[in-house]
């Protein structure tokens, strides 16, 4: 069973910049389409970013210009840079990999963005 762990998220100021990483718990898996999605309390989880394996990418119109996805694929690896981090960033927020018709969930990281 795929198990996917993220890391990097915490508590930033508004303005301030975080990295979170994703990849899988155990072994080596060449997943499809990352992708990143967020869930603040009271809302539907939505989408932020996804990278395909050519390397396109895309991202939510609130995200866009502030937030970068990439992946490594020796490592298995996406990660989500993000900068300019608002209140409005506050969230739980999750990674997604396609690994053939399949597609798994990791747990997810908080990031509170708060001054």
């Amino acid at each position: 069973q795929v198990q996917l762990m993220e890391s990097g998220g915490g508590l930033v100021r508004p303005g301030g910049s975080l990295r979170l990483s994703c990849g899988a718990s155990t072994g080596s898996y060449r997943f499809n389409t990352f992708y990143w999605y967020r869930q603040a309390p009271g809302n539907e989880r939505e989408f932020v970013a996804l990278i395909a394996t050519s390397g396109r990418t895309r991202y939510a119109d609130s995200v866009k210009g502030r937030f970068t996805i990439t992946r490594d694929d020796v490592q298995s690896t996406t990660t989500l840079q993000m900068s300019d981090l608002a209140p409005a960033d506050t969230a739980v927020y999750y990674c997604k990999a396609g690994l053939g018709f399949d597609d798994y969930w990791g747990q997810g990281t908080q990031v509170t963005v708060s001054s």
